[in-house]
């Protein structure tokens, strides 16, 4: 009986150390599988993000978890026991399917992701089988291009700076282009920063444009294209909301002197400018005239502006002399001046200067009948002794 009663201990540490020989953990997990079955993803910022894992029955008593990245850096995205896990289970009570979602994807979650099985030991948990990793790529689409140009109006023949502003893209390649009536433009390099969220991007672009005085009908256009559009974005800046066309100014007068107390219009043509407002005053010898408010002016073809601004004025003996003045402000800008002279005549009459005004003073001079009457007789005089003569 003693041999039996010793032998009984010795058996039981022989299959203790059975149990805990590698091969029993071979057995517990003999045909378990983990399948993680995506190699890439593409989700765009504000999705929901599916990573799909699944495993089989039969692996060793331990949690299933989900790391983004690999080795000492790796992050936890799911793990069963903490609520506040990035992930959550699709499927949400299943031993076997392991697929988790990532709500509200940022651009923060590009990374690579695995599925990791862990089995118990006395240490904790020890990794046992984990997938292949899946490749996320979050994609953030750009913001709609903004355009902004010159602060200040400016003048044909000078050039003029436009940016294209656009934010919040990712990934970072992304072209920008400029277009005038249609028409390429070269800018300068994209300027790429980092965006207003981490791992997003902004990009400014910058075209300079000499302008002409037909180009109150242009626009620019800014065209973005990213691999999250399936069209680019435009945004279009008319370029008549920075360009100044200074106007030119005719004032037409008599052309010479006016009778007195006839009444005589001085015009001024304003021609060619743009914006339309415009303001005309009449001076008068320097002060200025009342002449109510300035006539609206009219539209081109081209789209430029132009207007007519007439004063009527008595030529009384008082204003012979005087000099008036057309003056135009536009936009703020220095005034612009042209002046002319009215003349007036002494008697009422036109100026004696004019050689058929001299005819019409010797027409009417007695003298210069009476000279034509004695020329005419003494002429008779000669014709009446001649033919006598002949007679005899």
């Amino acid at each position: 009986m003693a041999p039996v009663t010793q032998a009984l201990p010795l058996a039981c540490l022989l299959l203790l150390l059975l149990c805990s020989a590698p091969g029993a953990d071979a057995q517990a997990g003999q045909g378990f599988e983990l399948q993680q079955p995506q190699k890439e993803v593409f989700v765009r910022v504000g999705e929901t993000l599916t990573l799909s894992c699944t495993v089989t029955a039969g692996g060793p008593p331990g949690p299933v978890k989900w790391l983004k990245g690999w080795g000492s850096g790796s992050e936890t995205i799911y793990e069963q026991k903490d609520p506040s896990s990035r992930g959550t289970r699709a499927v949400g009570v299943s031993n076997i399917d392991f697929t988790i979602l990532i709500r509200d994807v940022r651009p923060e979650d590009t990374g690579t992701y695995y599925c990791v099985k862990f089995r118990k030991a006395a240490t904790g948990d020890e990794l046992y089988r984990h997938g292949n990793g899946t490749a996320v790529s979050v994609q953030a689409r750009p913001s709609n291009p903004t355009v902004s140009g010159p602060s200040d109006r400016v003048e044909p023949g000078k050039t003029a700076s436009f940016t294209c502003n656009s934010w919040g893209f990712f990934p970072r390649d992304i072209s920008v282009k400029w277009f005038k009536d249609r028409t390429p433009i070269q800018p300068q390099p994209n300027l790429i920063t980092p965006g207003p969220l981490k791992f997003t991007y902004n990009v400014s672009s910058t075209v300079t444009v000499m302008l002409q005085k037909v180009d109150v009908r242009s626009e620019l256009t800014c065209q973005v294209g990213h691999t999250t559009l399936a069209a680019p974005l435009t945004r279009s800046y008319h370029l008549s909301q920075i360009l100044r066309v200074p106007p030119s100014m005719v004032v037409v007068q008599p052309p010479g002197p006016v009778g007195l107390n006839e009444t005589v219009s001085f015009t001024c043509d304003v021609q060619g400018f743009y914006p339309g407002s415009v303001t005309v005053t009449w001076l008068e010898n320097g002060k200025e005239m009342n002449t109510g408010s300035t006539p609206r002016p009219t539209e081109t073809p081209e789209g430029l502006f132009e207007l007519r601004s007439t004063v009527a004025v008595q030529a009384v003996q008082e204003k012979n002399g005087s000099v008036f003045t057309c003056r135009v402000l536009h936009e703020g800008q220095d005034p612009l001046s042209r002046n002319a002279t009215l003349w007036v005549t002494a008697s009422g009459q036109k100026d004696s200067s004019s050689p058929y005004t001299n005819g019409a003073h010797l027409l009417s001079s007695p003298g210069l009948w009476l000279g034509m009457l004695l020329e005419k007789a003494i002429v008779g005089l000669v014709l009446f002794f001649l033919f006598k003569r002949w007679q005899a």
